[in-house]
């Protein structure tokens, strides 16, 4: 065969080997996906997770079936994602402290948060709130930073474990209003919200969607929430800044993740979607009822927030000298 036409047959097979991958695609999804989540069954991440999923598999008019990889708070699953083909077919949905948080506290080298990852997009936001017991005096975050002050051995707050966001929610308030505070670690929120109510330990932290209820019942006392603006579910209760703590902003959230090297075409089909589910009125009224605020940030902001909040994590961790 002449040498130009050798040359031509060669550059069609080039194109069409360039246009299988485009022709998937374009085509995506044509199968069931699914979405790996890093805590067990039943807790705040997992039940936002279906949630989210059975709106985002109607966008993309796919099933998307959630898969839980509990361990390592979180870890084990964002490490998965890392490492998926990055075909679509396998996603995270990622909470905040498994990417800012955890590779710090357990030095780990599973992933980078900052570079392994194609984030997708925000989903929600979520607030903690500073909770004490009724029979604790206290009746503002001043007063108790006051008593702690006076009485430097007998204000302690639980977490759901060393280096949990409540964790360092808690070690951030202590850090900025300079006052002793016992951390007390305990197996997951619940036994620590227990200890709260019946008064064992003076305060916690705690996502607003579990806290709610102990507030409205009267088992615990709000003081304060943790993000920038009050929360519309607890309009009466003030924020850490108006609190007298003007640098005090802690803003967990959760974000649809995939793996790295995703190609353009599905990374847009996936934004699309994702826009499509935080622009439904039924997405943001549940998520609203269960505490969230919807975020309907991009890739980039999400790439943003990553990086910030890591390295402010990564000296509050420093300073309270947490290891595990």
């Amino acid at each position: 065969m002449p040498i130009k036409s050798l040359l031509q047959a060669g550059a069609l097979a080039v194109s069409l080997c360039a246009a299988i991958p485009a022709a998937h695609a374009a085509a995506y999804p044509d199968r069931p996906l699914r979405l790996l989540v890093g805590y067990a069954p039943g807790g705040p991440v997992d039940t936002t997770a279906r949630v989210f999923a059975k709106y985002l598999g109607d966008k993309l008019g796919q099933t998307v079936v959630v898969e839980n990889r509990a361990g390592a708070s979180g870890m084990i699953a964002s490490d998965a994602t890392a490492k998926a083909s990055p075909d679509g077919y396998l996603l995270g949905f990622a909470a905040s402290p498994t990417l800012t948080i955890s590779p710090l506290v357990q030095k780990s080298d599973l992933f980078d948060p900052r570079k392994d990852f194609t984030p997708i997009g925000m989903v929600v936001d979520y607030t903690n709130v500073l909770l004490i017991g009724p029979q604790i005096p206290a009746k503002t975050v001043r007063e108790l930073v006051d008593y702690a002050k006076a009485n430097p051995t007998a204000v302690s707050f639980g977490s759901a474990g060393v280096g949990a966001s409540n964790h360092l929610s808690a070690e951030l308030l202590k850090q900025q209003a300079e006052a002793p505070m016992l951390h007390v670690p305990y197996r997951g929120n619940s036994p620590a919200m227990m200890d709260v109510v019946s008064g064992k330990i003076t305060f916690m932290f705690d996502i607003t969607s579990t806290a709610i209820p102990f507030i409205k019942s009267g088992k615990a006392r709000a003081l304060a929430v943790t993000s920038r603006e009050r929360n519309p579910e607890l309009p009466d209760v003030p924020t850490m800044i108006e609190a007298g703590l003007p640098d005090y902003e802690v803003v967990g959230w959760y974000a649809l993740m995939a793996p790295p090297k995703l190609p353009d075409a599905i990374k847009t089909r996936l934004t699309q979607a994702l826009k499509e589910v935080s622009q439904d009125a039924s997405f943001r009224k549940t998520m609203t009822e269960g505490g969230y605020t919807v975020d309907d940030g991009d890739s980039q902001a999400v790439q943003a927030r990553i990086e910030r909040e890591y390295a402010m994590w990564a000296d509050v961790i420093k300073t309270a000298n947490i290891q595990k």
